[in-house]
């Protein structure tokens, strides 16, 4: 059986991004990880555990089982221990119960490591990292980027409306899933990209552009943001948890949120026109020196963060030291996937 199992969705963006991320990080020499990608169709799944099941009937069970966000609970059974890395967002009320199983939840932001001990929990701060952008060989423009892709919470409608009020502005280039875009937006200052774009021409577009604007409602972690980061751009975005824990003063332009609301575990932010033009002002302002500055800073976070991350996820994952399930949890445990099947119903 493996050592390590990493089980989430795959659902070819952030969620598989997290499974390849933290795979790289704890592949070593002697240990075997595998990956475990669930689908969005319940048939699909069902056969996925049930070869999971058959798996641990042959030879035994998974040293440490690592659920990346989503919580499989007929899954639980097949570790030995079991460690839950979430992004509170996105955690539903449905898995409250099961937190009981997880010897531990390793915790992406401070914020996260804030929400899941109030609930209870023994939690571990590990950080997390993202796919270093940086190409040394693109020209870099005086210029606005924002990576909307498929996700509704980027503030990219109120972004392109304040734009379109701003003909003076440089350039704004938006790559957007064509499922997220209400319309492509018409300006002379908006190059409003609605469309595949390859892995190629996204890295260029984000080492072209002086700097990167995400007004972000929330973030289980921000991986456009360090991405960003790892460009060396000067990174804008809200001025809120956790996005501010990734993009200080020091090292980018932080807009003030008009205002918030409850969203599940967590609160999300909406930023309005009126902070957006304030922070572009504020980039618009900068000195070349200036923004070397926070372009260098940002890159030394990134490449810090990174190796901090792998350093402490594998202090976590690799640890003999940990407690094992409590016997108040174990209940949620079956030895069967019948037993566990009832539990979950």
């Amino acid at each position: 059986m493996p050592s390590i199992r990493l089980i989430s969705r795959n659902n070819g963006v952030g969620l598989s991004r997290d499974l390849e991320v933290m795979a790289e990080a704890l592949d070593s020499p002697g240990s075997l990880i595998e990956v475990v990608g669930f689908g969005s169709t319940r048939a699909f799944n069902w056969g996925r555990e049930a070869s999971l099941w058959v798996a641990r009937g042959l030879r035994g069970r998974a040293r440490t089982q690592i659920f990346s966000e989503r919580v499989y609970p007929r899954c639980l059974p097949l570790g030995q221990r079991n460690l839950l890395v979430p992004n509170p967002e996105w955690f539903l009320p449905k898995w409250h119960r099961y937190l009981g199983c997880f010897e531990q939840v390793l915790c992406k932001t401070r914020h996260a490591e804030a929400v899941f001990r109030r609930l209870g929990c023994r939690t571990r701060y590990i950080g997390f990292t993202s796919r270093d952008r940086y190409d040394p060989q693109v020209a870099r423009r005086h210029a606005f980027f924002h990576l909307a892709g498929r996700s509704a919470a980027k503030g990219t409608q109120v972004l392109l409306e304040t734009w379109k009020r701003h003909p003076e502005w440089p350039t704004l280039t938006v790559v957007q899933h064509p499922k997220a875009a209400r319309e492509v937006a018409t300006a002379a200052n908006i190059d409003h990209r609605v469309g595949y774009l390859d892995d190629a021409g996204l890295r260029h577009l984000q080492n072209a552009h002086a700097f990167h604007i995400c007004p972000s409602e929330t973030e289980g972690f921000g991986h456009y943001l360090m991405e960003a980061m790892s460009t060396g751009a000067v990174a804008i975005t809200t001025d809120a948890e956790p996005m501010n824990e990734l993009v200080t003063h020091r090292r980018g332009i932080l807009i003030v949120p008009a205002g918030a609301h409850r969203n599940g575990l967590v609160r999300s932010y909406r930023v309005d026109a009126q902070g957006i033009e304030t922070a572009v002002s504020r980039a618009l302002a900068l000195s070349p020196a200036q923004r070397w500055s926070l372009a260098c800073e940002a890159r030394e976070f990134f490449l810090a963060n990174d190796r901090a991350f792998r350093q402490r996820l594998r202090s976590a994952v690799l640890s003999d030291g940990c407690n094992r399930l409590t016997a108040s949890a174990s209940h949620h445990l079956a030895d069967d996937p019948a037993s566990a099947i009832a539990n979950d119903g």
